[in-house]
């Protein structure tokens, strides 16, 4: 998507280490002013070689990155102007907090005064006010992270890099930490481009995400469109819980198609692949949009099933069924008052909304 006076620009930019094979291929995005966009993907993707091109840290083999309109790929890191957030902190340990976040402002001959006034500003936007005298020893994990961050910010930089920066808390200090950067971001309106394997990460924090695999951005869009419309089957599964049904399809009408399922049943789906009648499909359907043992005619699309296994999670009771073939099929079913009973072995139905299931490139079951 062109974006007008992106803030940053890859215009046809590729990567590689060894002269053959292409880690980043021909990437085209544009960041704008003030947004929150996450490159997210499994090891090896592209995702952070891409942030380190953008960082000054790697050089682009072939293609232009464009920081504010200017080419940037001759300008060295430090000239760049961008704030850094690594996984590891990277404080200096012989340094109190308030020396490492005076230091970048040091190197820039920020006076003693004023740099004074920015460190306790930006101690006070993460929280920190008390801590400007201790040594990063002297704090926690989610305190460093924090310190982190804030030395990224203090200089006012327009744009901050994250490279995975939560990769080492504990599940419920990372959860802190992401709504904590989030509202940071929202209060300073920088731009932040995040690089993250999380899939939950990226929709808690993004305006938007591109899912990176093989080098290239598999799709680009806010995560609210990722998870209910991917386009094709990798970013279905690779983002959220997702079943996936495999089968041919029998007829086209608009956007929608019927697939033959390769168990025998026949269904109506939301029609993304490219290809006409014969085509092979994946399909993909959210565990929490499916009805268990639905009403009769509550739903348009129906199929038999077994159910095998039932795992209770407070809030709802996830259900592993064999359904279509797969003895994989999850359900999630929420936990209320006048739930019917359910039981490993019984036979029942399942059904959804053809809008809910999405017809997508084929891959193995």
């Amino acid at each position: 998507m062109s974006i007008d006076n992106p803030m940053v620009r890859f215009d046809n930019v590729q990567k590689s280490y060894d002269g053959k094979t292409l880690v980043v291929k021909n990437l085209d995005v544009d960041i704008a002013q003030g947004e929150f966009l996450t490159m997210l993907g499994p090891s090896g993707s592209g995702k952070t070689t891409s942030l380190m091109m953008l960082a000054g840290f790697e050089p682009a083999t072939h293609g232009e990155i464009y920081l504010n309109g200017k080419p940037i790929n001759n300008v060295p890191p430090n000239k760049r102007g961008i704030g850094m957030v690594f996984q590891n902190y990277a404080l200096f340990p012989h340094m109190t907090v308030a020396e490492n976040l005076a230091f970048p402002l040091k190197v820039r001959n920020v006076s003693a005064s004023e740099a004074d006034e920015k460190v306790k500003r930006i101690l006070e936007l993460v929280e920190l006010p008390e801590f400007g005298s201790r040594r990063p020893a002297q704090l926690s994990g989610g305190q460093q992270q924090r310190v982190a961050v804030a030395r990224a910010l203090v200089f006012e930089p327009q744009l901050v890099l994250m490279d995975e920066p939560l990769g080492a808390l504990d599940k419920q200090l990372r959860e802190q930490m992401q709504y904590e950067i989030k509202h940071i971001h929202e209060n300073l309106g920088v731009t932040v481009v995040y690089v993250t394997h999380d899939q939950s990460e990226a929709l808690t924090m993004s305006d938007r995400i591109a899912v990176f695999e093989d080098g290239v951005i598999q799709q680009l869009s806010s995560p609210n469109e990722l998870y209910e419309k991917p386009q094709n089957s990798f970013v279905a599964q690779f983002i959220g819980e997702n079943n996936r049904i495999n089968g041919q399809i029998d007829s086209i009408e608009g956007s929608t198609c019927t697939v033959q399922l390769d168990s025998g049943e026949r269904v109506t789906a939301d029609k993304v692949v490219e290809g006409d009648v014969g085509t092979r499909t994946t399909l993909s359907i959210r565990p929490e949009r499916i009805e268990l043992d639905p009403v009769a005619g509550s739903v348009p699309v129906t199929i038999p099933g077994k159910i095998e296994e039932l795992i209770y999670l407070g809030d709802h009771i996830r259900v592993r069924m064999s359904v279509a073939g797969t003895s994989e099929f999850i359900v999630k079913v929420r936990n209320r008052t006048g739930r019917k009973n359910l039981e490993a072995g019984q036979q029942t139905t399942v059904g959804w909304s053809p809008e809910d299931c999405r017809a997508l490139d084929e891959i193995s079951a």
